[in-house]
């Protein structure tokens, strides 16, 4: 099951991002008493009680535009649209307001589970003044306080209790990759092209595709794939540029359901920022990762073409220098036959699990060949690697001290642990532990 979205939503500088921030137990959402400062839609996995999930905070909007009202109709259709459980915040200060009651409109006929908190409750007094908000029809308004962080945990219980139930499901023995990138790089056209077939449909406008599709389909050895196409947001009425950000919600869903990302950048436009984004998310997720290099027929060349651009991505991602390129063309089917190829290796190396013996064997050699570091006088050792999980391939390694295990010598490791085994694709995660 993937791992279901928590949307908060809300009018201008009611603190949406304050409590965004105090649920990740991170600042990552700029903090700031402007109204509109959070432009874009800001996302991170969060978790309560042991449930995870995936918690949204919505961009601000800015005041003192003629379609501010649509705007916020917008919003609100995204989070009914995209979440399953939508967080309304409200603001105890400034009391209650047409704006509130316009979004309050909008999610009450959704068929989404909502719940009211009330920010900015920082006083037994300002809690007893959140009545007014009970005529929103919204159920219990939960007071809260995001700089304070008081009544959070209240609201999460509620979160929780109406997340989507896991269900059990037979275990697909199927790889499972799905195609991620920004709009209009050709995610639609590579799935028809790898299919043979127009299942997807496939336009020039970004954001045609509204739904994750799965699609199963068998090469030619009889290994069986699913491939999840991400969606772009539905074009309904006059929903604005700014909200096609908001497609990064139906990716995560797909990237949460995949052994495989392909992360497909498009060759006649080049790497631009959007591209890291979309990027990071898979790696972050732990997943394996291809890079797919779309439209390669349109792009002239001469003898050193695709290592320039090979070099480029490597220079831009630096934190996938473990993943495989691949230029492509969907309009030619130019080299789409190697993908299933590619694909099925990435999740063989993403799932292997190596021997404890052997992995010591590697880590002696390792520990000889470039001796531990020296920190403020003490010296890092090393006792003992064993693997504690696949996909992906995750080790424990015993020291003496965890806080002397510098990232530069945790490198060191995984990149012996990559000379030694084939681990392409996949991302390599160690975790230093004392020993006891």
């Amino acid at each position: 099951m993937a791992t279901p979205t928590v949307a908060i939503v809300g009018r201008p500088n009611v603190g949406k991002s304050t409590i965004f921030n105090r649920i990740v137990n991170e600042r990552i959402s700029i903090v700031e008493d402007t109204p509109g400062v959070t432009r874009d839609r800001i996302y991170a996995h969060g978790q309560w009680l042991g449930h995870q999930f995936n918690l949204i905070d919505t961009g601000g909007i800015e005041l003192g535009l003629d379609m501010f009202q649509q705007e916020i109709r917008a919003q609100a259709e995204i989070a009914i649209e995209e979440a399953d459980v939508i967080i309304f915040i409200a603001d105890v200060k400034t009391h209650l307001t047409h704006d509130d009651e316009t979004i309050a409109q909008i999610l009450y006929r959704a068929d989404k589970p909502v719940i009211l908190a009330v920010n900015k409750a920082d006083n037994p007094e300002q809690r007893q003044d959140i009545y007014d908000f009970y005529s929103l029809g919204l159920g219990d308004p939960y007071p809260i306080s995001g700089s304070q962080g008081t009544g959070l945990g209240d609201l999460l219980d509620e979160v929780v209790k109406k997340l989507p139930q896991d269900e059990d499901h037979e275990e697909d023995q199927s790889i499972r990759f799905s195609l991620i990138g920004r709009p209009n790089v050709g995610k639609s056209s590579l799935v028809n092209a790898m299919l043979g077939e127009d299942r997807v449909i496939v336009s020039d406008i970004e954001g045609t595709t509204r739904d994750a599709i799965d699609t199963k389909f068998v090469d030619e050895s009889g290994q069986e794939f699913t491939m999840v196409d991400t969606a772009g947001m539905r074009k309904r009425g006059r929903v604005y540029e700014s909200t096609e950000k908001y497609s990064v919600m139906r990716a995560m869903s797909a990237i949460d359901r995949s052994q495989v990302v392909l992360v497909v950048l498009d060759a006649s436009r080049g790497i631009i920022e959007q591209d890291k984004h979309v990027a990071g998310y898979a790696h972050e997720a732990g997943r394996g990762v291809i890079f797919v290099v779309n439209k390669w027929d349109t792009v002239e060349k001469d003898t050193d073409t695709m290592k320039k651009f090979e070099d480029k991505i490597r220079q831009q991602f630096q934190y996938l220098d473990y993943a495989p390129i691949v230029f492509v063309s969907a309009k030619t089917k130019q080299r789409l036959s190697n993908l299933p190829d590619l694909i099925k290796r990435v999740s063989v190396n993403h799932s292997q699990r190596i021997q404890s013996a052997v992995l010591n064997d590697v880590l002696l050699d390792a520990t000889r060949l470039t001796p531990t570091p020296l920190v403020k006088g003490k010296r890092l050792r090393v006792y003992y690697m064993t693997q504690v999980s696949a996909n992906p391939p995750t080790f424990v390694i015993f020291v003496n001290d965890p806080e002397l295990l510098h990232f530069s010598y945790k490198r060191f490791l995984i990149n012996q642990l990559r000379k030694t085994f084939d681990f392409e694709g996949s991302p390599i995660h160690i975790i230093p532990r004392a020993r006891k």
